[in-house]
């Protein structure tokens, strides 16, 4: 794997993907943090307890678009399935610094 921002945002995707805590750990800032529309600013051990290991609940999950939009800010555009049922799209604003994911900001997109 290079060092690049969008590199690191595809590996995180794909240890997400699969469940490789060990893997994707090192790979976020000791200050990370993460916001969602369920979600206010929370720390990295908050994140791998409560939103890491939820990758079962989806079918199918396809990066669509991961786009370097200046030296630390990536936008990953996906699309998932989930086992549930129904198709949707999210855009996240990753930004990467010092080879670390420093904070992650999620916007719920609509069904597909």
């Amino acid at each position: 794997m290079t060092n690049s921002p969008t590199a690191i945002v595809e590996a995180a995707f794909q240890y997400y993907r699969s469940q490789d805590r060990d893997a994707a750990y090192p790979l976020y800032a000791g200050d990370f943090t993460f916001t969602s529309p369920q979600d206010d600013h929370i720390d990295k051990a908050t994140f791998f307890e409560r939103c890491f290991p939820t990758a079962d609940r989806f079918k199918e999950q396809q990066l669509l678009h991961v786009t370097r939009a200046d030296e630390e800010l990536v936008f990953a555009y996906y699309e998932y399935e989930l086992a549930a049922g129904g198709r949707y799209r999210n855009v996240e604003a990753i930004t990467v610094r010092d080879g670390l994911i420093k904070e992650v900001q999620v916007f719920f997109g609509g069904k597909v």
